[in-house]
């Protein structure tokens, strides 16, 4: 199997709060949700998306353990890591969407949990699994924002009032999960398989990297595949960073970030 990866920064000045680890054996993949509030926590989102993902990598690897509970463990893990430090407890304590791919006892496991975006290609066609929960909270909010151009101080404000919304109906039910500080989370997460032999190509897209097809509607799940395939996640990610510049005021295809953090794992056999 092949497999390769690129991570980018949307603001070069701002530390990148995707992570990612890729493999034959796993392949995982975290974004941490900008912190427009008060976290309550002296680390920050790059921090927590890095310490979970390297407790779930060293969970994961063990096939005997379902994949929501080695979620649970690592939530569970990192937050023993800063609990006596912050306040775990504050609406805005740093969260994660976590998407993960494993192979076992002949199929391909997924899990996903927040809006990163498995698409898996096989003989029967395209399957794509997201989670997209978080997109029915604070619809009146979202579409306050979207009236704005970028950079404005109406936008912000905007912005801010979302956030809280958001986080009103964070790791609710009928809100939408994530990862943060509460191991309950994982079991709301969207797990499942495919027998492995039926797998041909496999992408896993952070929401900054799933653009070209989620916001901008400019390739398909299959154009986006066929990108990876032929010129690499790099050349993925560069594809959204010129649409993005194209739209500097965030009017033509409305969004909280003129850039976002951008990460694509591609994996394919043969």
């Amino acid at each position: 199997m092949r497999v390769c990866t690129a991570s980018e920064a949307g603001d070069p000045m701002v530390p990148n709060e995707d992570w990612a680890v890729a493999g034959e054996r796993l392949i995982l993949v975290l974004d941490g949700a900008t912190a427009r509030t008060g976290t309550g926590c002296e680390h920050g989102v790059a921090w927590y998306a890095a310490k979970l993902g390297s407790a779930l990598a060293g969970l994961a690897v063990d096939r005997d353990t379902p994949l929501a509970d080695a979620l649970a463990q690592g939530i569970r893990s990192v937050a023993e890591q800063h609990r006596h430090s912050c306040d775990l407890d504050h609406p805005g304590t740093p969260s994660a969407a976590i998407a993960v791919l494993r192979p076992r006892d002949g199929s391909l496991e997924f899990l996903v949990l927040g809006d990163v975006t498995v698409v898996i290609d096989t003989a029967d066609g395209i399957r794509v699994v997201t989670d997209d929960r978080v997109d029915g909270t604070a619809r009146a909010e979202r579409e306050e924002v979207n009236r704005h151009p970028f950079g404005t101080v109406a936008k912000q404000a905007a912005l801010l009032r979302m956030k809280h919304a958001e986080l009103a109906a964070r790791n609710r039910p009928g809100g939408y999960w994530v990862a943060a500080a509460d191991p309950t989370a994982a079991s709301y997460a969207i797990t499942g398989d495919v027998p492995l032999d039926n797998v041909r190509r496999v992408a896993v897209l952070t929401d900054g990297a799933a653009r070209p097809v989620a916001l901008f509607d400019l390739l398909t799940w299959a154009d986006v595949l066929d990108v990876l395939d032929r010129e690499g996640p790099v050349a993925l990610i560069r594809r959204v960073r010129a649409s993005e510049a194209a739209d500097p005021a965030c009017l033509r295809w409305p969004r909280n970030k003129c850039s976002d953090d951008a990460t694509a794992v591609y994996a394919c056999t043969g």
